[in-house]
């Protein structure tokens, strides 16, 4: 039993099945709202100033208030292609971690994103994003050769997505040094829940290949023959008692057809 199996017989009540189906709804929710009132995303946004000043309600709403800019035909199309993807990449890691370490990953991501806003004086643009960019990366190193139709016309594999991905955030990182901390904290879940295992069990797939290969290459060294009758082809393995000798014309005999 596993560290996550002994957390889910004490704690699986913190299950929350779907709970990132939930997460992009809301993001629709708030899209939905910003059409009537645009300042919304100003009073939902992570202000830290502000928080300390009692609008709590920023460290739930700042993973909603990132939006897809002013409501237009393209981001309601992309909002739509975005929502279906999440509801994919929710029911996958869910079907290869289980309900429970799913959440889990939600929760600590959560929990990071909020660690790493306190920690700066200013706020990251686009941080309550973190969560969705960690899922899409989990998805796409768990399964990377899943292939999806990106806006219904151009067949995509996943692990390409998540190669954009990953090298946007190295861009970002280069470019602004000082979000580096920022970047390894919000994105520790990933490391933790897929980057680092996927990295460990790919050493140990190679591992093994290695291993069988020296094994197979010891095996066939070990069963080559050093004697082989050229009539018969019983050798020195196969008739270990046998006498072999050398003819007259070159050619090696066992003792039952050794040439006079």
């Amino acid at each position: 039993m596993n560290f996550f199996d002994r957390m889910e017989r004490r704690w699986g009540w913190l299950a929350f099945p779907g709970f990132l189906r939930y997460f992009a709804l809301f993001q629709v929710m708030v899209f939905v709202l910003q059409i009537f009132r645009p300042e919304i995303s100003q009073a939902l946004a992570f202000d830290r100033e502000k928080i300390f000043q009692g609008e709590i309600w920023r460290v739930v709403t700042m993973f909603f208030a990132t939006g897809f800019g002013r409501p237009s035909l393209f981001t309601i199309l992309l909002l739509f292609f975005a929502v279906n993807f999440v509801f994919m990449v929710s029911d996958g890691l869910e079907g290869a971690w289980g309900v429970f370490k799913t959440t889990l990953f939600y929760y600590t991501g959560i929990i990071l994103a909020l660690v790493a806003n306190f920690s700066y004086s200013e706020a990251i643009p686009y941080s309550g994003m973190t969560l969705f960019a960690a899922s899409l990366l989990a998805f796409a190193t768990l399964f990377p050769k899943v292939e999806i139709l990106l806006f219904l016309i151009l067949p995509v594999q996943i692990r390409f997505i998540g190669i954009f991905t990953g090298l946007g955030l190295l861009l970002a990182m280069v470019q602004n040094p000082g979000l580096i901390p920022f970047f390894i904290l919000t994105f520790a879940n990933y490391l933790i829940w897929a980057a680092i295992p996927t990295l460990r069990g790919t050493a140990m797939v190679l591992d093994a290949s290695k291993r069988k290969k020296r094994f197979n290459a010891a095996k066939n060294h070990a069963s080559e023959a050093f004697h082989t009758c050229t009539v018969c082809h019983k050798t020195d393995i196969s008739e270990p008692h046998m006498e072999f000798r050398i003819g007259t014309d070159g050619e090696e005999y066992c003792a039952e057809h050794l040439p006079e």
